[in-house]
């Protein structure tokens, strides 16, 4: 699909995240409003609780866009996104003949605070790119058994919080937990010492379940509302004397940043893709219908304190083994009821070469080879100061989709106790 034009300018610029194919979800606000639903377009959001109370769009008996939040409006369903979306194109495409009534209501990107775009009902997070999990199991196990014997068959995951999922620009404080040291016969209590990032996709939910019912894969695809980018900032020390057996707690439990934007599904469709090839066939509950990844290029930037952005990963969401349908699909099978805003994380998105590696435990490998900066510094783990930002869009004819950035920067540690 090639470009869609729009009487916004900044629309057809080929390398914004922002284009008439892409119309992202976020809330922002303004000085003297509060904060409610927008859609990005270009360099501006357009104001849609505005054009709601104008008579421009409506999708309910009652408005859904003068809320901090897209629940309601996903809660409509599929048939109510699609409404939407081709209503957005009406008014935003190059020959759309109410120009002067939607211009009032769009507010340069610059002016605005983004917020985060949903209210997360339950957030989990799953352990499923087989590069990486490959990596960090060779790490820790030995390469001959890298991967656990349920890997290949099961899209394993665990529930996170979602009380501390944040919207991109919000500061991460260092953790403070157990930790015991190689040489140490018991734990001590203190700040990390080895701070990472996980660099995933996270799927918004934007259907529901019941308790006791379970959906197909084609059923799970069609419930997801959306995509944004997802850290899962991770705290490794803390993580290695705690996992066993129940797995990551409050290594993970302390931060999770997201992109401001949710890139919904039908803005990704023109980029599916097929999952990896498999040697263990997946039981039939699992299977894919058709192809339900996508290819959406991705990158990690560090910034020194003081210092220069740089990248220090590229990789692409292709390299998942399972896609968010399947982990959804698997969520549901025990009979667990889902919600609208549920947020699956995607787990660590790497690659085959070691520069497609999605954490800085895969690409400094456990700490052993350090990574050098382009101003001399080097890193092993995440420093205070230091600024991770994730980045990402798919590639189409003369546009890309983008997601905008998910960034973090990282605080020093309270002194507790």
């Amino acid at each position: 699909m090639p470009l869609m034009p729009s009487w916004i300018a900044s629309a057809n610029d080929p390398t914004g995240d922002f284009p008439l194919n892409n119309l992202p979800c976020g809330v922002f606000s303004n000085d003297p409003h509060d904060a409610r639903c927008g859609v990005a377009i270009g360099d501006q959001v357009l104001d849609m609780a505005a054009i709601e109370a104008a008579g421009l769009i409506t999708l309910s008996e009652t408005p859904v866009f003068d809320l901090p939040y897209w629940n309601d409006v996903m809660d409509l369903g599929p048939d109510a996104w699609e409404t939407l979306r081709a209503r957005l194109i009406d008014l935003l495409r190059d020959d759309a003949p109410e120009q002067a009534q939607v211009a009032p209501h769009l507010v340069p990107l610059t002016d605005v605070r983004l917020h985060l775009p949903l209210v997360v009902s339950e957030y989990t997070d799953f352990y499923a790119g087989r590069h990486h999990a490959t990596n960090v199991g060779t790490m820790f196990r030995g390469a001959d058994n890298a991967l656990p014997p349920n890997w290949l068959h099961i899209p394993i995951g665990y529930n996170g919080r979602a009380s501390t999922v944040v919207v991109s620009g919000t500061e991460i404080r260092r953790p403070n937990g157990q930790l015991k040291l190689p040489d140490a016969d018991t734990p001590h209590f203190g700040p990390c010492q080895r701070l990472d990032i996980e660099l995933e996709m996270g799927a918004v939910v934007g259907g529901s379940t019941e308790m006791g019912q379970p959906v197909t894969v084609a059923e799970a695809d069609q419930m997801i509302f959306g995509y944004v980018l997802l850290n899962d900032w991770s705290a490794r020390d803390i993580q290695a004397w705690e996992y066993q057996p129940l797995g990551p707690f409050q290594a993970k439990a302390f931060g999770t940043s997201i992109s401001p934007w949710i890139v919904t599904r039908a803005a990704l469709e023109p980029f599916r893709s097929d999952t990896p090839a498999r040697e263990v066939d997946l039981l039939p509950y699992l299977r894919e219908p058709g192809p339900m990844l996508y290819d959406i290029d991705l990158s990690v930037l560090i910034m020194p304190d003081g210092g220069k952005e740089e990248v220090i990963a590229r990789t692409n969401y292709t390299e998942m083994y399972y896609s968010a349908a399947q982990q959804l699909a698997h969520h549901a099978s025990s009979g667990c009821a889902m919600n609208v805003g549920d947020l699956l994380g995607s787990g660590t998105i790497s690659g085959a070469g070691k520069d497609q590696r999605g954490s800085l435990l895969e690409l400094t490998w456990g700490g052993r080879d350090p990574i050098t900066l382009a101003d001399g510094q080097t890193r092993t783990f995440i420093e205070d100061g230091d600024t991770l930002t994730l980045t990402g869009h798919a590639q189409g004819d003369g546009y890309r989709v983008g997601f905008g950035a998910c960034a973090g920067t990282i605080l020093p540690a309270v002194e507790f106790p």
